[in-house]
């Protein structure tokens, strides 16, 4: 399927239109990869703590005791300060927990920024100039611009019926890869 990727032209007469006038538009398509979860662990090593005096509520007790947490991240450099409980233990579970969900976050933005520029390297921007396909509905006729081929029985292609494009359009791109290797050599 991922020779589907791309925008796709559809000429119809809407059953609403009373003149009989093709009405063009266009839909960008572009085949991802499933999502997979981000495996996300931090090492220990990574991360290193300091305490401090906490300025909390807590009387006298947190301005004597160390129980405010400082967690950094040594490879991002990222640092979680955490002193809102009387507990340095509960403070540190909540600045571990905390340095987790950005850390978490940080990784999450990199995916889905790799996500956006390949599904804008797939579909361009979406321009009529760079359609791929024209399904024409009152000409019964389909119409895939890369292998310059035409087609009629547009019902069996929209029920699915792909097998035949799709085997030609690896044929075709195993000929450029073909050809592009030829050249480099």
């Amino acid at each position: 399927m991922k020779f589907e990727s791309g925008v796709h032209r559809v000429q119809r007469i809407p059953a609403t239109e009373t003149n009989g006038r093709v009405h063009t538009s266009t839909v960008t398509v572009a085949i991802m990869p499933e999502v997979e979860d981000i495996d996300f662990k931090i090492d220990p090593n990574d991360v290193e703590m300091d305490v401090y005096a906490a300025s909390s509520c807590g009387g006298q007790n947190a301005n004597k005791n160390q129980t405010g947490v400082r967690l950094r991240h040594l490879p991002s450099g990222l640092i979680v300060n955490i002193g809102d409980s009387k507990s340095q233990l509960q403070n540190k579970e909540k600045a571990r927990s905390v340095l987790k969900s950005r850390l978490y976050q940080i990784e999450l933005d990199k995916k889905m920024e790799t996500e956006k520029s390949l599904r804008g390297n797939q579909i361009g921007n979406g321009d009529r100039s760079e359609k791929i396909r024209t399904y024409n509905f009152p000409q019964d006729r389909i119409t895939d611009h890369r292998i310059h081929e035409s087609r009629s029985n547009l019902p069996s292609i929209m029920a699915g019926n792909l097998d035949d494009i799709m085997e030609k359009m690896v044929i075709e791109n195993q000929t450029k890869l073909l050809d592009a290797s030829t050249q480099v050599n």
